[in-house]
């Protein structure tokens, strides 16, 4: 791949490149009619499967879980996993069914501040299965709660088994669970605390980036997340587009971090809004823990944690919207937090975008995919398959490439991008190709 330095580290496996998938519409929970107005308690702000892939959770503004469950696979007369070890190929899509939903969340209110919490569910996580009983963690701005789901007759039942509150002087935007199945990991603008799932009235806090004098303060904590199998490591992003790694043996409070993700500004390329696109608004590990991804408001980029001279990929989502920053600006849509995910495999990372689209890009060697797709049941309709185009090597970052940049602001239709849609929520199935988007308040499924 020429212009491209040393091309693109590849996250799971190197060799021959993987072809781009062609994806294909699979289901839609809670679709709209044409003209059906939508009621902002509707709105999706939360998806995620749990480790095997067998259920799905949503969280909604209205402080509302709803779970779903698996069902191609029972047809099959067996688990997946089984059916995996004997080599039986499933050609079935997936599907899922609704299976229960609950309150978790109702408004709050302040009484020390005189403010009103939303019920808003920010973030979803689930945890260890056992007895057949689902476990799942859900929060909204400034309480954690944590549920158990068991089968009693012919309904399922959900309990509020803990409530983790008081933590927190800013709203959470993360949750994250250990590897070690006991603790987790809350995060807001200035604080990470630790928690034991067993243990509510009681916190550690980890991270504290509070300066003394809140005037001095020059960066927030946007995302973090615990190492998928290091118990003692976590990542957590910033403001300014950095990322930290962090040793919880190293001390208690980890005001020193033991690596530093952070690419360098290119010379005389500053403006008024460079830090604003480069604050992060997700991170999240590879399955095999080696890579990061993050997600700021023009582009994903894949980092190395053995590497932190700079992301070993850098992939193009919004450089079509760079000369419209101006606008995004006026009408807040620069500030929205679009999410980020990678395949099982590693070979590809999806994100979001607006018109209710999202972007698929490949991120093994040699891969040039990078896919537009729309959540609607003709994933294809807008935009096809858009041929990325390597670029020179920027500076002393020999091996980032850059790709996947469409300059024409419009799709291959001529539509203009619908900046009042747009999906900021989706979640990779853990061992398949089958992506859940939601576009306002419809959970969209498609596989590949």
């Amino acid at each position: 791949m020429n212009g491209g330095g040393e091309g693109l580290a590849a996250p799971a496996t190197s060799g021959a490149a993987v072809s781009p998938l062609e994806w294909k519409f699979s289901q839609v929970f809670g679709e709209r009619t044409a003209g059906e107005e939508v009621q902002e308690v509707d709105i999706i702000s939360a998806i995620e499967f749990d480790r095997t892939g067998d259920h799905l959770a949503t969280g909604d503004r209205g402080g509302r879980v709803v779970l779903f469950e698996r069902t191609d696979i029972k047809d099959h007369g067996g688990h997946r996993r089984d059916l995996e070890r004997m080599d039986y190929s499933i050609s079935r899509h997936p599907e899922f069914r609704y299976k229960t939903e609950f309150q978790s969340h109702e408004p709050e209110f302040d009484y020390l501040k005189s403010l009103e919490i939303e019920e808003k569910i920010n973030k979803i996580r689930w945890c260890q299965t056992a007895n057949g009983a689902l476990f799942v963690l859900s929060t909204n701005d400034k309480t954690i709660k944590y549920w158990k789901v068991t089968s009693q007759e012919t309904s399922l039942v959900a309990r509020c088994r803990r409530v983790y509150a008081h933590a927190h002087d800013y709203h959470i935007n993360s949750i994250s669970n250990n590897s070690d199945g006991e603790t987790f990991i809350s995060a807001d603008d200035l604080r990470i605390n630790l928690w034991n799932l067993e243990i509510s009235n009681q916190s550690f806090n980890i991270v504290d980036v509070k300066p003394a004098n809140m005037e001095d303060l020059t960066e927030v904590i946007t995302s973090a997340e615990f190492h998928p199998t290091h118990c003692n490591t976590l990542a957590y992003s910033s403001s300014k587009g950095s990322i930290r790694l962090i040793d919880l043996r190293q001390s208690a409070l980890c005001d020193t971090h033991s690596k530093l993700f952070e690419e360098q500004e290119a010379p005389g390329s500053r403006s008024f809004f460079t830090e604003i696109i480069a604050s992060i608004s997700d991170i999240k590990f590879a399955k095999n823990g080696r890579h990061i991804l993050s997600r700021d408001y023009m582009t994903l980029k894949l980092w190395d944690i053995n590497m932190d001279s700079g992301p070993v990929a850098t992939l193009q989502v919004h450089e079509h919207l760079r000369p419209k920053l101006c606008d995004l600006y006026e009408n807040d849509s620069i500030f929205d937090k679009f999410e980020c995910c990678l395949s099982g495999d590693g070979h590809r990372v999806a994100t979001g975008s607006y018109s209710n689209l999202f972007r698929v890009f490949g991120c093994s060697e040699g891969s040039t995919e990078a896919t537009t797709l729309e959540a609607s049941k003709n994933p294809m309709r807008r935009q096809v398959q858009t041929p990325a185009r390597p670029s020179r090597s920027l500076g002393n970052l020999p091996r980032v490439l850059r790709r996947g940049a469409d300059n024409s602001g419009a799709d291959t239709n001529g539509n203009s991008f619908d900046f009042t849609t747009k999906l900021l929520h989706l979640a990779w199935h853990p061992s398949e190709n089958s992506i859940a988007c939601a576009a306002s308040n419809s959970l969209y499924m498609y596989y590949a």
